[in-house]
């Protein structure tokens, strides 16, 4: 089978059901997808997954510190100010591994706004959607693995006398 057809199998299916089944408990559907999306440009595996889950909540709390600088800081040009520190910070965190995944804060900060500033909403929807990537990755390579033709072993070749 063809590895794109395995994944998108698996895609679909997973899709399907967290769009049908994430707003009853109360995860945001379109977040959950952001953070998926950031599981596959991460790389996808293990690692993508252990640097899209740090890199888009630390994006949520940069988020909360913009909101919070904007309405704090007593000069015109508060929300500029505060989005210019965070956008800098946002780049400058990933000298560190464990949130070197840019695009994964940014996506992050830009789901926290979306959301209207669901602070748990949104985080459990990005670690929702980054666990909905690495399952559908992980099952993807099951569904492989189970259609790989089977070829018949070489037959040894006996000495002749």
């Amino acid at each position: 089978m063809n590895p794109l057809v395995a994944i998108g199998i698996t895609a679909g299916v997973l899709a399907g059901l967290w769009t049908q089944f994430s707003t009853p408990f109360g995860l945001i559907p379109w977040v959950g997808f952001l953070s998926w999306a950031c599981f596959f440009a991460a790389g996808g595996k293990r690692a993508g997954l252990l640097k899209t889950i740090p890199a888009n909540l630390s994006g949520v709390l940069w988020g909360s510190a913009i909101v919070w600088g904007s309405a704090t800081l007593p000069i015109p040009g508060a929300l500029g100010i505060s989005v210019t520190i965070a956008a800098f910070a946002m780049c400058v965190q990933a000298r560190w591994s464990l949130l070197s995944f840019i695009p994964g804060a940014f996506a992050g900060c830009a789901a926290y706004f979306g959301t209207g500033f669901d602070l748990p909403g949104t985080c459990l929807a990005l670690i929702a959607g980054a666990c909905l990537g690495w399952i559908s990755e992980y099952t993807a390579g099951l569904i492989l693995a189970a259609t790989k033709p089977v070829t018949a072993p070489t037959p040894a070749t006996q000495p002749t006398p």
